[in-house]
């Protein structure tokens, strides 16, 4: 009896999420914080709260009120996330929408990649901490018109270079070239290919190290 409350427990618990969503989210420039935000929105909304305060979804989440309205507010330039208002009698009730981000992923709207691609000098200029000279911004123009990547591919190569250590153009340039004779065309894609880079790397670090093991062991040998 125990085990079939929990069984019903289990299934009244479940919630409907777009496969959609779960599968193409990096495609369309939004990162794992993000998704987690606009699922916990979607989960508070299906309880009757169309509005859920910056304290409400910092209590599912492990950041703090402040870094999920930053998050919003990023959701709404990319044009996923939007409040409407409506007027009941004399009261004008506030509530998100996921409309805009369900449009985007069912129906590919051309709008997204604009503000995806608006956003993206936005971090830039966050991640550089400072304004980008014309000839900087010339060149995510090129990327974006010229070399045909998406917006998502660049924000992953400014992530790659983030991590490296090498916050420059000209080393998120030759990330991008690497990634394009590869056939890089999704975040998926490049992931793996940065995958294969590190593995890559560690492994001639090992043989390397075992190499440099293998002569000082020489060295002491004919020492003795």
């Amino acid at each position: 009896m125990q085990n079939q409350f929990r069984i019903q427990e289990m299934i009244q618990d479940q919630i409907t999420i777009p496969e959609k969503l779960l599968v193409h989210y990096t495609d369309i420039g939004m990162d794992e914080v993000e998704l987690a935000i606009i699922l916990h929105i979607h989960r508070l909304q299906l309880k009757g709260n169309e509005l859920p305060s910056l304290e409400e979804l910092s209590q599912s989440m492990t950041l703090k009120e402040q870094q999920i309205a930053s998050y919003l507010s990023q959701l709404k330039k990319k044009g996923f996330l939007d409040i409407i208002r409506e007027k009941r009698g004399n009261v004008i009730e506030e509530s998100y929408t996921l409309e805009p981000l369900y449009r985007v992923i069912y129906e590919g709207e051309d709008h997204s990649t604009k503000d995806q691609s608006d956003n993206l000098f936005i971090l830039f200029e966050q991640e550089f901490g400072r304004i980008l000279s014309p000839i900087e911004i010339e060149t995510i123009n090129q990327w974006l018109d010229e070399d045909q990547f998406q917006p998502a591919v660049i924000k992953a190569a400014l992530r790659e270079a983030v991590l490296m250590g090498k916050l420059n153009f000209r080393y998120i340039d030759r990330i991008l070239n690497e990634w394009k004779k590869k056939g890089v065309k999704t975040v998926h894609d490049a992931r793996k290919a940065s995958q294969a880079f590190r593995s890559h790397t560690k492994e001639k670090g090992k043989q390397k190290k075992k190499r440099d093991t293998s002569v000082y062991y020489n060295w002491l040998e004919d020492d003795m």
